[in-house]
């Protein structure tokens, strides 16, 4: 009996990028998007760079909240004030801990995730 389960595809031609072109094509190949795996790796970058600009938002925003509530004696804008100063600071600690999670498995592996291509 044949199992009807046990296919090949290949994901290169069943995820296009435009028209006619694949992801593992020589086309793709030569913007950047020769694979899946470099396509994850470059949109990796940008979010680390997204996440800073967010943080740094978040940052500014959180102390003009706080410097306001305290300064108008509002403990109510004060401690929204802080909420967005922790949860800026606790995000940057995830990113920053993710960022070197990923450094250690290049270490570990010699697979460059973050610069591939380099």
């Amino acid at each position: 009996m044949k199992n009807l389960l046990a296919f090949k595809i290949d994901i290169g031609e069943s995820f296009w990028i435009k028209d006619n072109v694949g992801i593992g094509s020589d086309q793709a190949k030569k913007a950047g998007f020769g694979s899946i795996g470099e396509i994850l790796s470059n949109l990796l970058n940008n979010v680390y760079v997204l996440a800073g600009v967010i943080l740094f938002i978040l940052l500014i925003v959180g102390g003009f909240m706080f410097m306001i509530g305290a300064g108008q004696e509002n403990p109510e804008k004060a401690k929204k004030g802080k909420q967005a100063i922790t949860a800026a600071l606790i995000g940057f600690a995830v990113i920053f801990c993710s960022y070197w999670i990923i450094r250690i498995i290049e270490i570990i592996t010699a697979v460059e995730i973050l610069n591939p291509g380099l």
